[in-house]
Parts: structure tokens; C-alpha cells; sequence
């Protein structure tokens, strides 16, 4: 164990956290880059104590239940979860969860694509990256906690208004039968990801449907291939749904499209000058 190593690395990655990133309060009065100890020790289910004692190259040998913690707290890529185990020690074993951590190729795929709505979401359905025109056909993202930002979450969780279930898309009640037929698929590969449990125990306790649609156990999802976006806006938008998996981060590509010439493709290009600046225009 590489005490000093592993301290200086543990504070890097976390002075590189905003506290925006991970659903906190800034405050006017933080002087701290990044988190503060007490924060990163709450994220990783720690005592504040012990995870100054790490930082401070003075803590015991860390477990791997602590490492993942750790890792999950400070959002580590996949590389950088390694790198940990191997200052503390520990041989890294599987990823204990569904990555975040987006590719910088995906992520300048969708700045090149202007006439589409691009996201990308994780195995649990939250959206981890997304383009201009995404956030003015759907929501600014941005401006959401990452919890906020799940769509399994908002189609049996969030508010519904009269036609406006998850963005008002047509296929919103297919959408909430697939995703949970998903979820359970990725539960089974991550049975041991705490962030996974809890979202799947959150929504069997909030949500009749999808405990319904839980217990049936069924794990295959028919692709949708196009749907309707009613948009408080421009109204309704039609698009063409084509989404790309990226098997070694078990996340997807999702793009829409519209058929060119349609008033679908004039809403979306509308949509482009708006961006998100009146996203807050009531449904």
C-alpha cells in the first residue's frame, strides 16, 4: 500500500468534483476545491475520520468495500478505479457498476451531429451525456442533480401532466415497460452495486406499475423505432429513434432524426435557435 500515492490521488480526484456534479449545494462560503472531506467521506459511506486519515497517508488498508465506495464517490473511470486498487494494494476485480464515464469520441460525436438530438445513457438509464439540440427537445440536463437526470426515474417517478408523461413522448407506457424489462437484465449483472439496489428498491416502493412490470420478470424490450415528441413549443415532433450500443461501457447511443423535408425537421431546426433559454414554458 502506497500511502502517499494513494492520498495525494484521493485528493486530486476530489478537488476536481464540483459539488453540482454529485447533487449538492454549492454555498457561498466554500473555499475547498471541489468537495470537502465530510462530503466525499458521505458519498462513500465512510466516517469523515477515516477519510481524512487516507488523505492524510495515515489510514489503515483500506477494503474493497471501502475502495468502491471510494470510487463511486469521486466518479473514477474505469482506469482510474484500477489505479486505486493498486495504490491500496488491492488487485482490482470487475467494475462494481454501471460506468459514467462517457468516451471523448462519443462525446464529440454528438457535437457533430447539429440536426439530431443526441443523449447517451448508462445501463441504469440515467443520461450521461447529451447535445444542444437534446436539451431543447427534452430538458437542459445541465441544469438537473445526476439523480434528476434518470429516465426510468422520471417515467414511473416524475410528475405527469395530461399528455406530458416523460416529455410527452408517444411511446412513454412502452418506454416504462422496456426500461424496467433493462433494468432487471442490469441488476443481474451489477448485483452488487449499492446505486442499482436503491434505485430498483425506490421505484418497486413508489411506483405500482413498475412493480407490476417487476415481478412479471421478463428481461427483453422490442426496440422503438420511432415516436413523438409533443413539445410545449413547436408542438408535436416525429422522429426516426436509432441507438447505438457501446458494449465495453454498457452504455447507449440514442439519436433522433427526422424524415427530411417534414415539419418534423423544421420543428427541430427551430429548435436549434431556441436551445433551452425558454425550457421553463409550461406544459
Amino acid at each position: 500500500m502506497d500511502r502517499r500515492e494513494l492520498a495525494a490521488f484521493l485528493r486530486s480526484r476530489r478537488e476536481r468534483i464540483s459539488p453540482a456534479d454529485v447533487g449538492l449545494p454549492t454555498g457561498p462560503r466554500r473555499r475547498t476545491p471541489g468537495l470537502r472531506r465530510e462530503e466525499a467521506a458521505q458519498l462513500a459511506f465512510i466516517s469523515t475520520e477515516y477519510y481524512t486519515r487516507l488523505e492524510q497517508a495515515r489510514g489503515p488498508h483500506p477494503s474493497r468495500e471501502v475502495l468502491a465506495g471510494l470510487a463511486r464517490a469521486l466518479r473514477l473511470s474505469d482506469a482510474e478505479r484500477d489505479h486505486l486498487h493498486h495504490l491500496a494494494g488491492v488487485p482490482p476485480g470487475p467494475p462494481p457498476g454501471p460506468s459514467r464515464e462517457v468516451r471523448q469520441s462519443v462525446l464529440d460525436l454528438l457535437r457533430r451531429l447539429p440536426q439530431a438530438a443526441a443523449i447517451v445513457t448508462s445501463a441504469t438509464f440515467e443520461v450521461i451525456a447529451w447535445n444542444d439540440l437534446a436539451a431543447a427537445l427534452m430538458e437542459d440536463f445541465s441544469a438537473l442533480a445526476p439523480r434528476d437526470r434518470n429516465l426510468v426515474r422520471k417515467v414511473f417517478l416524475g410528475p405527469a401532466p395530461q399528455g406530458r408523461r416523460l416529455y410527452g413522448v408517444s411511446d412513454a407506457d412502452g418506454f416504462a415497460r422496456a426500461s424496467a424489462r433493462q433494468l432487471r437484465a442490469t441488476a443481474a449483472r451489477y448485483p452488487d452495486d449499492p446505486e442499482v439496489t436503491r434505485l430498483v428498491d425506490e421505484l418497486l416502493s413508489g411506483s405500482a406499475e413498475f412493480a407490476r412490470l417487476w415481478a412479471s420478470h421478463d428481461v427483453c424490450a422490442e426496440p422503438t423505432l420511432r415516436k413523438t415528441f409533443q413539445h410545449p413549443l413547436v408542438g408535436p415532433v416525429t422522429v426516426n429513434c436509432d441507438a447505438l450500443d457501446l458494449r465495453d461501457r454498457d452504455q447507449r447511443v440514442v439519436i433522433y432524426t427526422a424524415t427530411p423535408g417534414s415539419p418534423s425537421e423544421e420543428a427541430l431546426r427551430l429548435l436549434s435557435v431556441f436551445g433551452t433559454q425558454r425550457m421553463d414554458v409550461p406544459g
